[in-house]
């Protein structure tokens, strides 16, 4: 069938020899939060696309954005499960695993020093990311060379001193004694000496996944804006904010260089600071490095169209979210990208200028989140199928 002028994302939608196929969708949908994982919601998007297009090269790419769900990405990338003894945010011994592709080892710190993990103590004056250093140490000891951090999702606010503490570095007071500070304590660190961490990390790559811009300290800094949510009142939200910015000068002091106000430091209850001065890592777009891994620039080769989605889409979403990061990689390509969401909210209509061609919601009905809740699956499904029943119109079937 021979067809007119098209414009380009058409062009592709239809198929690229204008025989109204579509020979290959990428589907990397982020999870719907509370309703679906983003591999359940990529398998059902590709059953859509099959019933409609049976010899479509379907691949459905589950993807995370650096917090919860991210290491089950990989896994189903068929990365291997790894597990490790750890210290818990208050001591306790736990399991926690990360995901280990080739060289290297994804790691969530929620599964280590997440909130779920203090549910009914919550407490950021003593909670620790001791256990993230452990399985840090394990992933290096079992020879990884890359180390990828999630850092959503944290209980604690100790901005790492936990963490490099398990990896070997030593904290003392003005006195010269060495103690084992509290997010509370860090008033007290006169002097840290971190040799030891850049030494059992030599030669070891540290990549934090990082969606924030928050400086360490101060109105925006970690204390203020997250401890909160973490069991911090008003007056404990002071105290914490006093002890990052007096850890902040030891930093510099120690490193000759100033975290404190890199976009980013505050994140994870200052962790982010922890990762840029005892790892000396780097901080990045948590989709970014996803993205790289999964090997997504790769995959668009020869791709028609890219499906992506969430469980909500507003102006937040450009801000290094999933669906931002798949568009604007997908714009690159010339491939013509739509997302699906429960929730198109205001703001959501930037994402045309991010690479976007189309956004669509799949409640069908206007009813409240916990009425169409348990149907979600079933709307992502029938919204998905509709979508390629109306692209087979533009070509000879």
């Amino acid at each position: 069938m021979k067809v007119g002028p098209l414009r380009p994302n058409l062009y592709y939608l239809i198929g690229k020899d204008g025989d109204g196929m579509l020979k290959k969708c990428i589907l990397i949908p982020d999870s719907f939060k509370g309703t679906l994982t983003s591999q359940q919601a990529g398998s059902t998007l590709r059953r859509a696309v099959q019933e409609q297009y049976p010899e479509c090269e379907a691949v459905a790419v589950p993807v995370a954005d650096g917090g919860e769900g991210t290491v089950d990405c990989f896994l189903q990338q068929g990365a291997r499960k790894i597990e490790a003894a750890v210290t818990g945010p208050f001591g306790e011994p736990l399991t926690a695993a990360y995901a280990r592709l080739r060289d290297t080892a994804v790691i969530e710190i929620a599964s280590a020093a997440g909130l779920p993990l203090a549910e009914g103590r919550l407490d950021p004056c003593r909670a620790t990311t001791y256990g993230v250093g452990e399985l840090i140490a394990h992933a290096a000891a079992e020879g990884c060379r890359e180390i990828v951090l999630g850092l959503g999702g944290s209980c604690t606010n100790d901005a790492g001193i936990g963490m490099a503490r398990a990896l070997g570095a030593r904290f003392f007071d003005s006195e010269g004694q060495e103690f084992a500070p509290r997010s509370d304590e860090m008033k007290r660190i006169a002097r840290v000496d971190n040799t030891p961490v850049q030494k059992r990390l030599s030669g070891v790559t540290i990549t934090a996944m990082c969606d924030v811009e928050n400086p360490l300290y101060g109105e925006n800094g970690a204390a203020y804006v997250y401890a909160p949510q973490k069991g911090a009142d008003p007056e404990t939200c002071r105290l914490l904010d006093d002890n990052l910015r007096a850890l902040s000068i030891v930093l510099y002091h120690t490193f000759d260089r100033d975290f404190a106000f890199r976009p980013g430091a505050g994140a994870a209850g200052g962790l982010g600071a922890g990762v840029l001065a005892f790892l000396n890592g780097t901080l990045r777009p948590g989709i970014d490095t996803v993205l790289d891994l999964v090997g997504f620039d790769r995959l668009l080769e020869g791709a028609d169209l890219v499906v992506t989605g969430e469980g909500r889409i507003d102006g937040q979403t450009l801000s290094g979210k999933v669906i931002s990061g798949v568009a604007l990689r997908a714009q690159k390509k010339g491939v013509p990208v739509i997302a699906i969401a429960g929730d198109l909210a205001d703001g959501a209509e930037k994402l045309y200028d991010r690479g976007v061609t189309a956004l669509f919601s799949i409640n069908r009905l206007a009813v409240e989140f916990e009425v169409c809740r348990p149907y979600s699956e079933q709307n992502l499904y029938l919204t998905m199928r509709n979508l390629m029943r109306f692209s087979s119109l533009f070509g000879e079937r």
